[in-house]
């Protein structure tokens, strides 16, 4: 056991399995074990690699057994998938975990800390919000059109629904069902309201946070976002690796010597992609009040190319500036343009 260097962790929700190798890649052990027995193990077992595939409690592990000394690694499950031999059990699954992580050219996850975590959940926790007021909108919106009542698109007039409803003849029970779908509709909105404002306080707390907003169009929930999932930016070589990271940048599809570039690759976090995308497009529609290095290149690219094309671009160049001021721990200045 003393000479063991690299042990890959398969995790599960109630048992463990694990394989551990030495610095030539021979096994030497294999074992399940339980969460408590998992913990008391690398508690005393000697300084060495660990990794794990970057799932469900993996960045808690990692926090953990970091603090016992242990160099821990957490890796995409689309890198590990291809290592895996022949059937696929648990402790092929790590002895895949350990093949992975010794190939030189691979690419690691950097674990969350407990705010980077904490922040993530408010986001889930709201972005689950969000689909279910959409879905009790459009169920108020089809009972009605059911009944002959055509509503304008939107949230707002759902606000003022007992006007909508007593200016028309529905059945007693349906409208009992519209007022209870009403009250669900106006707890999800307080519910949103509350959130966004334990977000504005977590992100007046966060130094990162707070210097993101300084890049045009990117607001509150976008460098909430950032702060949570980009952390300091140094698990990425370049600007433009944070880019590919979210799918910015173009798909390949090149043979023979001949290069073939196709549209963006769309890969890595849609939520950060989605966001930036709308951050750019809310640039591009005030244009007009713009200045700066950023909004003359933003003009003189629309002269050529298309706005779908323009905003992606500006997406692209906004996550690359989002990169440079977590790594550079400085602020967005208009004067100085990133080159995308």
């Amino acid at each position: 056991m003393e000479n063991v260097t690299l042990i890959g962790v398969d995790l599960g929700k109630h048992s463990f399995h694990l394989h551990g190798q030495d610095k030539h890649g021979k096994a030497v052990f294999r074992r399940k074990v339980t969460r408590k027995q998992l913990v008391e193990f690398f508690a005393t077992f000697h300084a060495c690699v660990v990794v794990m595939e970057a799932c469900a409690g993996a960045h808690w592990m990692a926090r953990k057994l970091a603090g016992f000394g242990h160099q821990v690694k957490l890796i995409s499950p689309q890198f590990v998938r291809p290592f895996v031999k022949s059937n696929k059990n648990d402790f092929v699954d790590a002895e895949a975990i350990c093949e992975a992580a010794s190939r030189p050219s691979m690419r690691f996850v950097t674990p969350k800390t407990e705010s980077q975590q904490t922040l993530s959940a408010l986001h889930r926790v709201r972005e689950s919000l969000i689909r279910d007021r959409t879905k009790t909108v459009n169920q108020m919106h089809g009972f009605l059109l059911e009944f002959g009542i055509s509503l304008p698109i939107g949230h707002a007039v759902i606000t003022r629904l007992p006007t909508v409803l007593a200016e028309h003849q529905l059945p007693p029970r349906l409208i009992a069902i519209l007022e209870r779908l009403h009250a669900h509709f106006k707890y999800l909105s307080e519910q949103l309201g509350e959130i966004d404002k334990e977000m504005g306080r977590q992100l007046a707390d966060d130094e990162l946070g707070m210097r993101l907003l300084t890049i045009p169009g990117v607001g509150q929930v976008t460098a909430s976002v950032l702060a949570a999932e980009m952390g300091d930016g140094k698990q990425y070589g370049c600007s433009r690796d944070f880019a590919a990271s979210i799918g910015l940048v173009p798909r390949q599809y090149s043979t023979g010597g001949r290069t073939n570039l196709l549209g963006i690759s769309k890969r890595g976090n849609k939520n950060i992609r989605r966001l930036l995308v709308q951050c750019a497009r809310a640039f591009m529609q005030r244009l007009d009040h713009q200045t700066g290095r950023l909004a003359d290149w933003v003009r003189t690219l629309l002269t050529r190319r298309h706005s779908n094309v323009v905003a992606c671009a500006l997406t692209n160049k906004l996550a690359r500036i989002a990169w440079a001021l977590a790594v550079k721990q400085s602020s967005f200045d208009k004067g100085i343009a990133v080159p995308v």
